[in-house]
């Protein structure tokens, strides 16, 4: 009797020493089954912020390329000139150094941003077409708005009463066409003007007539000799109607004698050629 209660009572902590080790294994089963699944969890994240985190530091490089792109350009970033034409800061700066060779008394007068920007295109363009010409009323240069006007003498360009152009005139000419070649989007007019005393011979009618064969002349000197594209060019007589001062002396008839040179450019582009020019 008592080897058998002995044998149940062995019986029975094997029964429950083996209900103990079975919950335990379904336990660590579980337990090994969460670890799996919070590692692979674990990774799937890993992936994902180190995917966030290359977006992130693909935004930073952009971010500072642009940066730096904005430094690099603030050199061309557009300004208005009395609301009237956008010029670069590049150009600006461009300008402040060509001031600094301006007639002082001339910069006197400049009031405005304008008046300081035709002053410096002025002084850039006359010395691009003729270095040795000093004397304005040889060549003045007059800007209005975004149109550059040229005035050239006839004695620069033509004989009394001829239209036919000298041989003095072919260096300036040929800056000319440098110019008007140096900027493909320019448009360019030639404008023939006279004193009014009457003309006539067997080529030449009347004053209308010398303007525009004078206007003429030029332009196929342009076209011909320095390859300036005709499709650019403008030709017109004024006669003696557009007088800039009073034909009451030998010396105004002189300065109304003119030849006039009619220039559309972008500004902004025109003053950084003529600067690096």
């Amino acid at each position: 009797m008592k080897k058998s209660f002995t044998l149940i009572a062995l019986s029975g902590i094997v029964l429950m020493t083996s209900c103990v080790s079975k919950k335990k294994y379904v336990a660590l089963e579980q337990e090994l089954q969460d670890t799996r699944s919070t590692l692979q969890k674990t990774s799937i994240e890993k992936d994902e912020l180190e995917g966030k985190f290359a977006k992130i530091e693909a935004r930073v490089a952009d971010y500072n390329a642009k940066i730096n792109s904005l430094k690099d350009s603030n050199d061309e970033k557009m300004v208005m000139v009395d609301d009237i034409v956008a010029i670069s800061n590049k150009t600006k700066e461009r300008m402040k150094a060509t001031l600094t060779k301006v007639d002082q008394e001339k910069l006197k007068g400049a009031t405005s941003l304008k008046d300081s920007m035709n002053l410096a295109v002025s002084h850039n363009l006359k010395n691009s077409l003729a270095d040795n010409i000093k004397e304005d009323e040889d060549i003045s240069i007059n800007i209005d708005n975004t149109v550059v006007m040229i005035s050239i003498s006839d004695k620069m360009l033509f004989n009394s009463g001829s239209y036919k152009i000298s041989n003095k005139a072919d260096g300036l000419l040929k800056k000319l066409a440098d110019v008007i070649n140096s900027e493909p989007s320019l448009e360019v007019m030639v404008e023939g003007h006279t004193d009014p005393r009457t003309i006539s011979t067997a080529v030449v009618q009347d004053n209308w007539d010398l303007s525009v064969k004078r206007a003429t002349s030029i332009i196929r000197k342009l076209q011909k000799s320095y390859n300036v594209d005709p499709g650019k060019l403008i030709a017109s007589g004024r006669s003696s109607y557009k007088p800039l001062v009073e034909n009451d002396t030998k010396e105004n008839m002189a300065i109304n004698r003119r030849t006039r040179i009619v220039l559309l450019p972008n500004m902004d582009k025109f003053f950084a050629m003529l600067s690096s020019n």
